[in-house]
């Protein structure tokens, strides 16, 4: 546990680095909702005096794509830095399988609901990002288009992805 002061509101806060999920770049004060960024020990970010950063021994790969969780009465904005490998996307519960887990209250999200596969580009220049659905009871959406069971897209900067209702941006 880490001893966290919100920079906004000054309320002191008690976090378990050890249960921020991989990749996460900042989260909300649970007080005023303001984002509290979060820096990582082998990070190099600029920041402005007025704004405190929350520093995590946690490794950051960098030029990673990431996905943003867009805000809705039941689901805060969040933000999460894809890692190489094999990455699920699902809803936050005590029992799940993803990598990337999303708070909301979106019951329509399963708890394992998409795969995102990241491979580094053979030519050096950057990764490839290959979105599939797992299975999920709700389908997910690619670009306004279903994914079907078997179907594999690659994601682009600026792709909409929607898990139940919830709604998340692809950005490299």
């Amino acid at each position: 546990m880490i001893s966290v002061k919100c920079p906004h509101c000054k309320v002191g806060l008690k976090v378990d680095e050890t249960r921020i999920p991989k990749g996460i770049v900042s989260f909300k004060c649970p007080k005023c909702k303001k984002e509290i960024p979060i820096s990582y020990l082998d990070q190099k970010i600029e920041q402005n005096d007025s704004e405190t950063l929350v520093v995590l021994p946690k490794t950051k790969q960098e030029g990673l794509g990431c996905l943003t969780v867009l805000s809705a009465p039941d689901t805060p904005q969040q933000k999460f830095q894809l890692s190489e490998g094999i990455v699920i996307v699902g809803r936050k519960a005590k029992v799940s399988t993803a990598t990337i887990c999303i708070q909301t209250d979106d019951k329509t999200m399963s708890r394992s609901h998409l795969r995102i596969e990241v491979k580094k580009n053979p030519k050096g220049n950057g990764y490839f990002y290959y979105l599939s659905d797992n299975k999920s009871k709700n389908h997910t959406l690619y670009n306004g288009k279903c994914i079907e069971s078997g179907d594999i897209v690659v994601l682009k900067d600026n792709d909409e992805i929607v898990l139940g209702r919830t709604i998340v941006r692809f950005n490299e």
